[in-house]
């Protein structure tokens, strides 16, 4: 299994997948970090079968709020304010459209509300990355 954290350290909640990846290596669980750029999440991804992905998104339910979608179907979420241009929605339906999805691709998406630079991170949020790295652990086997 890949996972796949997006994210930047620098924006307030927008550092949860990073800070989702920090927790996973802590308990020996490989997680890559990546800025949530299309091209590199299908290049990252691009010899796996099975990849999870985390990021900060905005979907307008509270922060913190965990969601867990399947790349199998069409997805209904925006990354959070993202300084890229083609971020982790784009990169889906593109890889999807190229025919070049892993078999099985899941995203995380940890509900952000405050992305000013050099903020700290939301309680809330704080509380989703704690969840998010349960439920992978519990996954893969590495409980805490």
């Amino acid at each position: 299994m890949l996972i796949l954290a997006c994210g930047n350290r620098n924006r307030a909640d927008d550092a949860a997948g990073i800070l989702v990846a920090e927790r996973l290596r802590e308990l020996g669980i490989d997680a890559k970090e990546c800025a949530g750029e299309a091209p590199d999440l299908m290049e990252a991804w691009s010899a796996a079968d099975n990849v999870i992905v985390v990021d900060c998104v905005m979907t307008g339910v509270p922060a913190g709020t965990v969601h867990l979608w399947d790349a199998s179907h069409p997805l209904a979420f925006k990354s959070s304010g993202s300084t890229h241009g083609l971020g982790l929605g784009e990169a889906i339906e593109l890889a999807r459209s190229l025919g070049c999805l892993p078999a099985r691709l899941r995203i995380y998406g940890i509900e952000g509300k405050n992305f000013e630079v050099g903020a700290a991170v939301s309680v809330e949020v704080q509380r989703g990355v704690a969840e998010v790295v349960n439920k992978i652990a519990a996954e893969t086997g590495s409980g805490q």
